[in-house]
């Protein structure tokens, strides 16, 4: 049986809006019928829209929403295409403008960091109104980045007055002791990335500013024993690499008016023994305490490049294969 095809036509109401949805060229309708499968011929403020039954409601379901972000000034990114058609496959009735409009932060470049998915959301959520949160997932899923994002907000409305970003050097024994440089040199690959997210959103000339005044402080786990952290924004990155009594040792830091995010994936523990994980303890003993929330992620939340979730899924399933041959000749 043939699937016959189906037209769509919708017509929007203002020219300049539509032409900043569209994007230069229609850049952004080519890269929606490359994601969808749909065929898309626009004339001014029309649309006729030719495909598959569901795939053409679903298109247009995600064009009126952009359109409606792009009418209330949301700056529509190209990416934000596979974000919105990525959150309507898995609901089509899910609302982009509650999810897009979450303004986070502006970065140093007028960037708008929002959340890109309902787990994302649902991350931010959680952050505004608990204590300690952790969110636990995949590579590429936003954990740290939107964590940052939320701790330089919070700096810059004075509602903390210090940021704490921490994580593991697990590899801080002898493979350290060949590098060459004092302790902070040697440590300072292990907390690249979040100097990397603190560029990206501030400047490198304002975060180092910032680093030199102590206002934001980064440094391996090890250095927050015997420490109090008081009116900060402190986030625990890799968390999956901390033992049990590290774990303990950071969450017991925690003081007056602080905030603790906690980020980490449990697929990839690096340490000897993977069942002596910090963050799988975390998990069992303090998901129903009230005040700390548990913020799980999944492949459908990267917000990557398209072809790292394809990348990840490969070598996922090759894994899987590899696992199911084994047991076969077993």
């Amino acid at each position: 049986m043939t699937h016959q095809p189906v037209h769509r036509e919708i017509t929007f109401p203002d020219n300049f809006n539509a032409g900043t949805l569209y994007g230069d060229l229609n850049r952004n309708l080519h890269t929606l019928e490359k994601s969808s499968g749909v065929t898309i011929n626009a004339r001014g403020c029309e649309l006729r829209i030719s495909g598959l039954a569901h795939e053409v409601d679903l298109v247009a379901i995600l064009l009126g929403q952009l359109y409606d972000l792009v009418a209330k000034g949301y700056p529509l990114y190209s990416s934000d295409l596979a974000f919105g058609l990525k959150i309507l496959e898995a609901d089509p009735k899910a609302n982009l403008n509650r999810i897009f409009l979450d303004k986070v932060f502006v970065t140093a470049k007028n960037r708008v960091i929002s959340p890109k998915t309902e787990n994302q959301k649902y991350y931010i959520e959680a952050i505004r109104n608990n204590d300690i949160v952790f969110g636990i997932g995949p590579a590429g899923t936003g954990k740290t980045y939107l964590a940052v994002a939320m701790a330089v907000s919070a700096l810059v409305n004075e509602q903390v007055r210090s940021i704490i970003l921490t994580r593991p050097a697990v590899e801080a024994g002898e493979k350290l002791g060949f590098l060459p440089g004092d302790v902070a040199q040697k440590v300072n690959p292990y907390l690249r990335p979040l100097h990397d997210a603190l560029n990206d959103m501030l400047g490198p000339a304002k975060a180092a500013d910032l680093i030199d005044r102590e206002v934001i402080e980064i440094a391996p786990l090890a250095f927050m024993r015997g420490r109090t952290l008081s009116n900060a924004f402190v986030i625990l990155d890799e968390a999956q690499n901390t033992t049990r009594e590290q774990m303990k040792m950071f969450l017991t830091r925690i003081g007056f008016d602080s905030l603790a995010v906690i980020t980490g994936d449990i697929t990839q523990v690096d340490l000897p023994n993977k069942h002596h994980s910090g963050l799988l303890q975390a998990k069992k003993l303090l998901n129903r305490i009230e005040g700390i929330k548990f913020c799980d992620f999944s492949m459908a939340d990267v917000v990557r490049h398209p072809l790292v979730q394809k990348i990840i899924n490969a070598y996922d399933n090759s894994q899987g294969n590899k696992k199911g041959s084994k047991n076969r000749a077993d």
